[in-house]
C-alpha cells in the first residue's frame, strides 16, 4: 500500500509542477530573435547549446541571438508573431527539428533557405519512447542513417542523414529519433564544422575566420570527448537511471546504459508499471543514484530513490544555460556526477 500511495502522490505532484512550469514559461517569454541593424551577419539559435556553439564559431564577425530565454524549458517554447517573422531577416537559423515544434514551423514558413537542422549533420539515434532500451542496453541506429567512421559522421550517397522520409504521396513523414545530440561532444564538433561552412558561405568576407574558429571549437570538443571517455572507462557500474531519457547520445558514446523513468519528452507521465519496472532494474543493476534535472520536477526521482534506498543527484541535459560557466563546464560537471554515481576509478 505504501508504494501505491507514493506513486499516486508523485503523479499529482508532477502534474502540478508541469502546470507551474508552463505558466512560468508564458510569463517570461522568449528573447527577441535578432539584433537591430548592427550590419553584421545575423544568426538565430533555437536554444542554449546551439547558441553557445554558434557564438564560438561566429566570434565577433556575426551576431548570435537565441529564441529561448535562460531558465525556460526549450520544449515549452511558444514564439510570438514578432519572433517568428524576425526569422525572415536571419542569415542562418540553427535548430534541431523535433525539439521545438513552434521553431520548426517558423523556420519552414519564414526561413526555409536559412535553416540549419543540426540533426541532419550527424548520425542520429532512434527515440526510445519510454526510455526502455534494447536487450543489450543501448539504442541502435536505423537503416538509412549516416555512418560514423573514425569518430566522425559521414554522409551517405552525398546527403546528410535526414530524420524524415518521403513517401509516395510526396510528403515528409517524421521518423522518431532522439534530438539530444549535443550531449555527445563528437557529434557537436561535426555541427561546429558545418556551422563554419555555412557562415563562410553567408559572409565570404570573414570566411577564413569562421572556418578557423569552427576548427578550434571542434578541437576543443574533441579534447572534452577524450576526458569523458577516459573518465568513464573503468567504472563499477555502467547503468544510469534518469528522470527522462535525454542522455541516449552520452550513454551511447561512452558505453553506458540509460534507463529513463520517462521517455524523450520530459513532461510525459510514467505509468505505475513503468515506475515499478525501473525500480526493479535499478535494484538488479545495484544503482545507487537516481539522476534529476534542473528544469524538470524531481518528485518522481526522489520517490523512486526512496523506494530503492538510493540518493539523488543532478545530471544536466544542458537544454538551458547553466547557472555558472558554459556548455564545457556543464559537461565536465556531468562527468564528475557520473563518475561518483558509477564508482569510476
Amino acid at each position: 500500500m505504501r508504494a501505491e500511495f507514493s506513486w499516486a502522490t508523485v503523479r499529482i505532484g508532477s502534474a502540478v509542477a508541469g502546470a507551474a512550469l508552463v505558466a512560468a514559461t508564458a510569463a517570461c517569454g522568449a528573447t527577441d530573435a535578432t539584433a537591430a541593424g548592427d550590419g553584421k551577419t545575423q544568426v538565430i539559435a533555437a536554444f542554449y547549446p546551439l547558441e553557445w556553439l554558434a557564438k564560438k564559431v561566429a566570434g565577433t564577425d556575426a551576431t548570435v541571438t537565441s529564441l529561448t530565454s535562460p531558465g525556460v524549458e526549450p520544449h515549452d517554447l511558444e514564439l510570438t508573431p514578432r519572433q517568428a517573422i524576425s526569422l525572415e531577416g536571419a542569415d542562418l537559423v540553427v535548430y534541431i527539428k523535433g525539439v521545438q515544434p513552434a521553431v520548426d514551423e517558423a523556420v519552414e514558413q519564414y526561413a526555409p533557405e536559412a535553416g540549419l537542422d543540426a540533426a541532419t549533420v550527424v548520425r542520429t539515434l532512434p527515440a526510445t519512447g519510454t526510455g526502455e532500451e534494447t536487450a543489450d542496453g543501448h539504442a541502435h541506429e536505423e537503416d538509412g542513417h549516416a555512418h560514423e567512421e573514425d569518430g566522425h559522421a559521414h554522409e551517405e550517397d552525398g546527403h546528410a542523414d535526414e530524420h524524415t522520409r518521403e513517401s509516395g504521396d510526396g510528403h515528409d513523414h517524421d521518423v522518431a529519433y532522439d534530438p539530444h545530440l549535443w550531449l555527445d561532444p563528437d557529434r557537436l564538433a561535426a555541427v561546429a564544422t558545418e556551422l563554419g561552412t555555412r557562415l563562410a558561405a553567408a559572409d565570404p568576407a570573414h570566411a577564413q575566420a569562421y572556418t578557423d574558429r569552427a576548427a578550434a571549437t571542434a578541437k576543443e570538443l574533441a579534447a572534452l570527448d577524450g576526458e569523458m571517455r577516459k573518465g568513464l572507462s573503468e567504472c563499477a557500474r555502467r547503468t544510469i537511471v534518469t528522470s527522462h531519457a535525454a542522455f541516449g547520445y552520452l550513454t551511447d558514446r561512452y558505453d553506458l546504459k540509460q534507463v529513463g523513468v520517462s521517455g524523450i519528452d520530459p513532461e510525459s507521465d510514467p505509468s505505475p508499471a513503468r515506475l515499478a519496472e525501473v525500480a526493479r532494474i535499478a535494484r538488479d543493476e545495484k544503482v545507487t543514484t537516481i539522476f534529476t534535472e534542473a528544469l524538470v520536477s524531481p518528485k518522481v526521482a526522489e520517490v523512486l530513490a526512496e523506494e530503492i534506498g538510493a540518493t539523488t543527484a543532478v545530471l544536466d541535459p544542458i537544454e538551458s544555460a547553466p547557472a555558472s560557466g558554459d556548455y564545457m563546464s556543464a559537461m565536465r560537471h556531468n562527468l564528475t556526477q557520473l563518475r561518483e554515481a558509477l564508482d569510476c576509478r
